[in-house]
């Protein structure tokens, strides 16, 4: 698959948290902050800023985006950033990533520790964010959670564990809550970070020090492997049949290095072998 990669925007700084939303790509640049929209043309526009990385954000059923961040442990809707629920008692760093579901449930996690500022690990938590704007643990014990992604059919939400080397998978209960996590695939030398699921069930994983994309089945065989120059930090499925594979990837040269890759970012293009599926899902 790697001779049909196609750079499709270039000259971006950190790049996070793709989606695909009303027929367009949306995703975050770290660098200064800003929820980006892109498109058929390739043209962006600044959806909303916030003060500081890291920055995440997915959309509620009807349309209304949802956005967290560092800083504090609230979670934001719109592009005015308005509070949406509170969650500093479990997360006053702020979180890392969320995902909505089909009845507006949130997931988000955190890290635990402030990688960023050098901080020894520490294992994070995942928490669920509801409609009436209380934020309540509902998994701990994730080794650097990251990416998430929750199958079609609601059942189940997959966590990355970057520090883990692994997919774990939750069940879902009917109030949201978590059951316990069970390993959903051992990626062996895999650092997963941002994840998508595609209609036959595989998922896959952006890995930022290995430089790649993989697509994998439940249990861990690898599908398909995308190598790219450069680390890789996310990925999703969108485009008019969702079978387009957008990478988001730049330069890492560590925590050291966090600030001097700028103009490194650059959004990946490439014909999937199948459609997306479950979410981040198309609104």
């Amino acid at each position: 698959m790697a001779d049909r990669l196609k750079p499709m925007m270039t000259g971006l700084e950190m790049l996070e948290c793709p989606r695909w939303h009303k027929r367009q790509l949306w995703f975050a640049d770290w660098g200064p902050g800003e929820i980006l929209r892109v498109d058929g043309r390739g043209v962006k526009k600044v959806m909303a800023r916030a003060a500081a990385p890291p920055l995440s954000f997915d959309f509620l059923p009807d349309g209304r985006m949802l956005v967290v961040g560092a800083g504090d442990g609230r979670v934001r809707i719109g592009s005015e950033l308005e509070t949406y629920a509170d969650g500093n008692a479990l997360s006053a760093g702020g979180w890392n990533e969320i995902v909505v579901d089909a009845r507006g449930h949130a997931y988000i996690n955190a890290a635990g520790f402030n990688m960023m500022a050098g901080e020894a690990f520490k294992p994070g938590i995942v928490a669920l964010a509801t409609p009436d704007g209380r934020v309540r643990e509902v998994a701990d014990g994730v080794a650097f959670p990251n990416g998430m992604a929750i199958t079609p059919d609601g059942s189940t939400l997959v966590v990355a564990e970057s520090y883990g080397r692994k997919l774990t998978a939750f069940a879902i209960r009917k109030n949201g809550t978590l059951s316990k996590g069970l390993v959903w695939a051992d990626l062996g030398e895999g650092t997963p970070d941002g994840i998508c699921f595609d209609a036959e069930g595989a998922i896959w994983y952006a890995d930022v020090p290995n430089q790649r994309c993989v697509r994998v089945a439940e249990g861990g065989k690898v599908l398909d492997t995308i190598d790219v120059d450069r680390g890789c930090f996310a990925c999703m499925l969108g485009g008019a049949k969702r079978t387009t594979l957008f990478i988001l990837a730049n330069e890492w040269r560590g925590r050291e290095g966090i600030g001097k890759t700028k103009g490194t970012g650059v959004v990946y293009a490439v014909t999937a072998p199948s459609p997306g599926a479950g979410f981040p899902s198309p609104v």
